[in-house]
């Protein structure tokens, strides 16, 4: 894993940093959408798609944007991508469309796009930032269908629509409402804290020195600041 950079990108997304589990990220459309498992990998492979062309289109452009433009280009990119994304899911899968509802368009202020093309598009090239588009996207999509599927099993008995528990179940309808997410989330925090695992609310399990964003956006070492050092460097 260590000799193949590009395997290494895929890996870091859906384990050693996956944006929701370890970074805490992108936590809104989390429990927005993950009423269902279907839901979960909808909107998990609109922002995968999302995340693979932006990093590999702002890394392409990474030598060309000025610097003092430099959110707004990448704003405009991942909003342009965006849209191309809500039209075709509207046009092809509309019932899935439909229950996504607004958190389609809302994926141009998804936090993780924009970090990604902070933190690593801007300062690779476009075949690796292509790579840890779909390693962080697909991390994200893991995240969300685990976190949907849980949902649905305890909240209407089913997975992706298919009936599993028995028919005498009596489904927990508060796990497929608005607290239910809340509650499987904390869980899930509380227990990575509990088995000592990488996450952004236990500190002492990541190494800040190997992450390239830790989930503490108010301290962040690859800000603007630190971007606008490296540049100077780089000359």
């Amino acid at each position: 894993m260590k000799n193949n950079k590009y395997l290494e990108r895929i890996y870091n997304g859906v384990w050693k940093e996956n944006p929701l589990f370890v970074l805490l990220l992108g936590t809104c459309p989390t429990l927005a959408v993950t009423t269902s498992a279907t839901n979960g990998l909808g909107m998990g492979l609109a922002a995968t798609a999302v995340l693979v062309f932006s990093n590999i289109i702002i890394s392409a452009l990474r030598n060309i944007i000025p610097d003092k433009v430099r959110l707004p280009a990448e704003i405009v990119i991942v909003a342009s991508l965006v849209t191309v994304c809500d039209m075709l899911m509207e046009a092809f899968v509309p019932d899935l469309y439909e229950s996504l509802g607004i958190f389609i368009p809302l994926i141009v202020v998804n936090c993780i796009i924009l970090g990604r093309a902070e933190s690593y598009a801007l300062k690779h090239n476009p075949i690796l930032s292509m790579f840890d588009g779909l390693g962080m996207g697909l991390g994200f999509a893991i995240a969300l269908v685990l976190i949907g599927g849980f949902r649905e099993i305890l909240g209407a008995g089913t997975i992706f629509g298919f009936r599993i528990m028995p028919q005498g179940y009596t489904p927990i309808s508060i796990f497929i409402l608005a607290p239910g997410a809340f509650l499987v989330y904390a869980m899930l925090t509380a227990l990575q804290n509990k088995l000592k695992l990488p996450c952004a609310t236990n500190g002492d399990a990541i190494d800040p020195d190997h992450v390239m964003c830790d989930g503490n956006c108010t301290m962040c070492r690859m800000g603007a600041g630190s971007y606008k050092t490296e540049k100077k460097e780089e000359a």
